[in-house]
């Protein structure tokens, strides 16, 4: 059995700080799993502002928020979440998710091992913050 309480003091900065505009992010491996297609889960803290840049996974991302309010967003589709809340990306799916500009956020990040892809294009922070519910 493996425990690893959830603590922003042991998070360190990304991996590239180029995938999260906009402000401070740091994350927490809770489990990185040795092979691909093995559960990773990660905890992340997003300052105000601060977000992902649009990206897709192979597998289905669960994202559940434990701290501050945030937005989830696909294409089509853009969510306020907030504390308790659980989103569920499909694999493939093109999103990004991050804090809203009032308000930091920490989610927990869970998803199989496997390559990300972050070349998807971004455009203008604030038009995509517009109707989120």
């Amino acid at each position: 059995m493996k425990h690893v309480p959830i603590d922003k003091s042991q998070a360190g900065p990304p991996a590239d700080p180029d995938w999260f505009p906009g402000g401070g992010v740091l994350q927490q491996r809770i489990h990185t799993p040795d092979e691909n297609g093995k559960p990773e889960l990660l905890s992340v803290w997003f300052d105000a502002g601060s977000r992902t840049k649009p990206h897709t996974h192979l597998d289905d991302q669960i994202l559940h928020i434990i701290e501050g309010n945030g937005v989830v967003a696909t294409e089509t589709e853009k969510r306020r979440v907030g504390s308790g809340d659980i989103v569920v990306i499909p694999a493939g799916v093109w999103h990004w998710h991050g804090a809203t500009p009032e308000s930091a956020m920490c989610h927990i990040s869970v998803k199989p091992k496997g390559q990300t892809d972050w070349s998807a294009p971004f455009g203008d922070w604030e038009s995509y913050m517009e109707g989120a519910e």
